[in-house]
């Protein structure tokens, strides 16, 4: 038995985390674009004694694979599994831990593929809230579930996994034109090192909460780029090396800042074109997870 997924990568531009002992309710709120370029997750299951195996861009990679051995994890406390033998290989578009939501597009393309294949009794929100539960476990993410599942420029109004939370979507005022991300990537945050610490969860709480409220009042993409410049800033998530980048960007584009959480610089722009080299370019996915 076999299956194909498509999850689509996200880039947080501001948020605010809530806490809350049940982790399904636990999550983030805040804005977002989701992106065209993501995670393919190719799933085999064939009778067998319960060996799973995960590859990584071909590649054995039991670190960034953690994510998906959670998924398989939690499922299996629901569900027998013990006699099926598990393959799944994700293939990247983007790169790892730098703040394009790859972890979650690995935790929903794993619980959405074997609910799908194995016909079990679940929703699409209570699979993928089996990823957002994962996440949640693995430190590793807090509101990427639910936006990529919903697609476009992301409003996560309320926290918490898929079915808890709500979300909403800024409308693209000229649809008749393209809207392009522009992104540079300078390396990997652990993103647990920045919302498990005191100093920094206060920060992103106090600029964060207040944002939100700005730009549902005025919900353009303009003011998402402006106020996701401003998160950046007051929390003080931005580096100089970062900075700079950002700044060519901001020349070149309709507004730039910092994908969080990931040393990462994003930009919307009506073009593709860009001076910085290496930059990563796609567009703006619509459409949310996609069985192909």
């Amino acid at each position: 038995m076999k299956c194909s997924i498509f999850v689509p990568g996200h880039i947080t531009g501001f948020f605010e985390i809530i806490d809350h002992q049940n982790p399904l309710y636990k999550g983030s709120r805040g804005a977002g674009v989701v992106i065209d370029k993501g995670v393919l997750t190719e799933l085999k299951i064939e009778d067998g004694v319960g060996d799973v195996q995960v590859k990584i861009n071909g590649k054995s990679d039991p670190k960034n694979a953690s994510i998906t051995y959670k998924t398989i994890d939690l499922i299996k406390t629901h569900f027998k599994l013990e006699d099926k033998n598990i393959n799944i290989k994700h293939e990247f578009q983007v790169p790892i831990s730098t703040g394009f939501g790859t972890s979650a597009a690995c935790a929903l393309g794993t619980s959405l593929a074997i609910v799908k294949t194995l016909d079990l009794s679940l929703t699409f929100n209570k699979a993928a809230s089996i990823a957002h539960l994962a996440e949640i476990e693995m430190k590793s993410g807090l509101g990427d579930v639910i936006a990529e599942i919903t697609g476009g420029i992301v409003l996560r109004l309320k926290e918490g996994s898929p079915g808890i939370g709500r979300t909403d979507r800024i409308i693209e005022k000229n649809r008749d034109e393209e809207v392009f991300i522009i992104s540079k990537t300078l390396g990997e945050i652990a993103t647990s090192e920045i919302i498990e610490d005191p100093y920094y969860k206060k920060r992103i709480n106090q600029t964060g909460g207040r944002l939100l409220d700005e730009l549902l009042k005025r919900p353009d993409l303009g003011v998402f780029l402006k106020l996701s410049r401003k998160f950046a800033e007051e929390t003080s998530l931005i580096n100089a090396e970062l900075h700079e980048v950002i700044e060519v960007f901001e020349d070149e584009t309709m507004g730039a800042s910092m994908a969080m959480l990931g040393n990462t610089a994003f930009a919307l722009s009506k073009t593709p074109d860009t001076s910085v080299e290496g930059a990563i370019i796609s567009k703006v996915d619509n459409f949310g997870c996609k069985f192909i």
